[in-house]
């Protein structure tokens, strides 16, 4: 063979590799746009899911609870003045302690209301528990068993949220980004009804 031919054979050759590697990378380039063209459109979908259910968790009843869209946290709207250093519920006033219990029902119906339309979706209702600044050594405690006395409350009544739902106690003390310059007005609790990670996921078969 002569040496034109060989250089022949050899540019035919690479021109073929290179036709073909070219089309292997306009393969891999399309498949790329399209697995994130649909990463794309599942994690919008799952954006839009999540703002359904806060707008949900939102509708709960405004008669007992102010949403706070920083903290996204229930203010309790009821007034609780528990002497220093108490946190036996009982020592609140009936019209208060029915109040409390009212608020409990109505976040119970805004779970059953919730559940309907999302019934795979676990949630956590955290019920936090404030203080106000006194001389009282322990207002951490004594928050967390506010908050406790509190649950105690809803679950002497009969208030049950649901098996999607885990209730968690808590106690913020004199401590927390939510507080009033009133420090009376520290004596209250805080709602927090949070979707457990990774539901989205589990819902998409709904």
């Amino acid at each position: 063979m002569s040496k034109q031919k060989k250089e022949s054979f050899f540019w035919t050759s690479y021109s073929d590799l290179m036709t073909s590697l070219f089309f292997v990378m306009l393969v891999l380039f399309i498949l790329t746009i399209v697995m994130l063209h649909q990463k794309i459109k599942a994690t919008q979908a799952q954006i839009d899911k999540i703002n359904e259910i806060e707008e949900a968790i939102n509708k709960i009843d405004s008669t007992y609870f102010d949403y706070n869209k920083v903290y996204k946290k229930h203010i309790m709207k009821i007034k609780v003045n528990f002497p220093t250093g108490v946190s036996d519920i009982n020592v609140i006033d009936y019209n208060t302690k029915r109040k409390l219990i009212n608020a409990g029902r109505s976040i119970q119906q805004t779970l059953i209301n919730i559940n309907k339309e999302y019934p795979k979706i676990q949630y956590l209702l955290i019920i936090e528990g404030q203080a106000s600044k006194d001389n009282y050594a322990r207002n951490y405690e004594l928050s967390y068993e506010r908050a406790l006395a509190l649950s105690k409350l809803w679950s002497d009544n009969n208030i049950d949220f649901g098996a999607n739902c885990e209730v968690l106690i808590a106690g913020s003390g004199i401590g927390g980004t939510m507080r009033e310059n009133v420090e009376q007005l520290n004596q209250r609790f805080l709602i927090h009804i949070v979707p457990k990670p990774g539901i989205i996921e589990e819902s998409k078969s709904k």
